[in-house]
C-alpha cells in the first residue's frame, strides 16, 4: 500500500517557487559567499568553473529570481535598453525587434520598446523619456534625427542606430545597410531578364533608405545603357495602400512597362492587388520585385521575388553592439549585405528589337 499523493511527505522540502528565497540561502546551498553569488549574477565574477556551476545549480533548484528593483537601486544600474522603432506594428520591424529581444536576454538586459511613428518631434520625446528612465543604452531603428542631435543625446547613454552610416565613436555608432547595392541588384536582375521599361514605386522621399534604393535603381539603368525615365517612377509610402494607389497611377498613364520594382514588400503587395483588379497577370504580363523579404512574401500569389534583409540577424548584431558599447568594449560595424531572392513574380522576356541596349 502506498501513501498516494502524500508519499515522501517526510522528505526534506525546498521551497523552490518561493519569492522569499534570499541571496544568502543560494550562497549557503552553493558553498560560496553571498558576494560571489552577486558577482556571478551581474556577470563580473571570475571564479573556478566548479563554483560557477554550484551557484547556477542552486539558483535553478530554488528557482531564484533576483530582486531587480533592489539591485538597480543598490548598483545605480537599470539593466534596461531603450529600443526606439518608427512603427512597432510594422511586419518589417517585428523581426528586428525579435532579434534584439532574444539577444539581450543572455547578457541580462531588458528592452523597453517605444515608437515614434516617423514623427521627428515624437522621436525626440521618446528619446528623452528613455533617458529619463535611466536606460543604459538605446537602439534606434531608422532614426530621423541628424547626427549632431544624436551625439547630444548619446552624452546621456550610448546609442546605436540601425540603417545609418555615422562617424562611429564610443557613445554613438551606426549599423548601415547596403540599400543601394540591394536595389541595384534587383534592377539588374530585371534587366538581365530582358526588361528595358522598368517602373519603380519609391518609398518616402524623407527616408534615407528610400533615397538609396532609388539611387540603386538609377545606377543599374545607367550601367546597362538605359536612360532614366522619370515617367516610370511613382511615389509610394512603404504601405500596401500606397503601393496600390501608385500602381494604379502608373498603369493609367504608362501601360507599356514590362516590370515594376517596389521599394519594399508591403508596396509590392499593394501593387500586386492593383494588377489583379485590372486582370494583369504576374509575371506573364508584368514582372514584380519587392525589397525586404518579409516572412509573408514567400506565400504571396505568386511568391514574390525580393531583396532579403537578414532582419533577425541585424537585430542580433544591434543588441550585441549596444551591450559592447555599454561595457566600453570596441565594436566594428560594417554595412550589412543584402541578397536577391528569386521566386515566381519575374520571368525572362525578349527585349524590344529597337532597344539595342545590353546589360553592362
Amino acid at each position: 500500500m502506498t501513501d498516494g499523493p502524500n508519499e515522501n511527505r517526510d522528505a526534506p522540502k525546498e521551497d523552490i517557487s518561493s519569492p522569499n528565497v534570499k541571496l544568502e540561502e543560494i550562497a549557503r546551498a552553493a558553498g560560496v559567499s553571498p558576494s560571489t553569488v552577486s558577482r556571478i549574477l551581474n556577470g563580473s565574477a571570475r571564479v573556478l568553473p566548479e563554483k560557477q556551476r554550484a551557484v547556477e545549480e542552486a539558483i535553478a533548484r530554488f528557482n531564484y529570481r533576483p530582486n531587480v528593483l533592489a539591485r538597480s537601486l543598490a548598483s545605480g544600474r537599470t539593466a534596461t535598453i531603450g529600443v526606439l522603432t518608427q512603427a512597432v506594428s510594422s511586419p518589417f520591424y517585428a523581426e528586428w525587434l525579435r532579434g534584439i529581444e532574444e539577444s539581450l536576454y543572455e547578457p541580462g538586459f531588458t528592452p523597453i520598446f517605444v515608437s515614434s511613428r516617423w514623427n521627428l518631434d515624437d522621436e525626440k520625446a521618446r528619446l528623452e523619456e528613455l533617458i529619463a528612465r535611466r536606460v543604459e543604452g538605446v537602439i534606434l531603428l531608422h532614426a530621423q534625427l541628424d547626427e549632431p542631435s544624436l551625439a547630444e543625446y548619446a552624452r546621456h547613454a550610448p546609442m546605436l542606430v540601425l540603417g545609418r552610416s555615422l562617424h562611429n565613436g564610443p557613445a554613438l555608432a551606426g549599423l548601415p545597410i547596403d540599400n543601394l547595392k540591394g536595389a541595384r541588384d534587383a534592377t539588374r536582375h530585371l534587366i538581365e531578364e530582358g526588361h528595358r521599361e522598368i517602373a519603380f514605386i519609391a518609398g518616402p522621399s524623407s527616408h534615407e533608405d528610400a533615397i538609396e534604393r532609388l539611387d540603386g535603381y538609377r545606377i543599374a539603368l545607367e550601367e546597362a545603357g538605359i536612360g532614366f525615365d522619370a515617367g516610370l517612377v511613382e511615389q509610394g509610402d512603404y504601405l500596401e495602400t500606397g503601393g496600390l494607389a501608385a500602381m494604379e497611377r502608373l498603369m493609367a498613364r504608362r501601360p507599356t512597362f514590362s516590370a515594376v520594382f517596389c521599394a519594399n514588400d508591403q508596396t509590392a503587395y499593394g501593387a500586386r492587388l492593383a494588377m489583379f483588379r485590372r486582370g494583369v497577370r504576374v509575371p506573364e504580363d508584368i514582372s514584380l520585385v519587392g525589397f525586404d523579404d518579409l516572412p509573408t512574401s514567400s506565400y504571396m500569389t505568386p511568391p514574390l521575388t525580393t531583396v532579403r534583409q537578414p532582419t533577425f540577424e541585424i537585430g542580433r548584431l544591434a543588441a550585441q553592439g549596444i551591450v559592447q558599447m555599454i561595457r566600453k568594449q570596441s565594436i566594428s560595424l560594417s554595412p550589412v549585405p543584402l541578397t536577391l531572392v528569386t521566386r515566381e513574380t519575374t520571368r525572362r522576356i525578349a527585349p524590344p528589337a529597337s532597344s539595342g541596349a545590353q546589360p553592362g
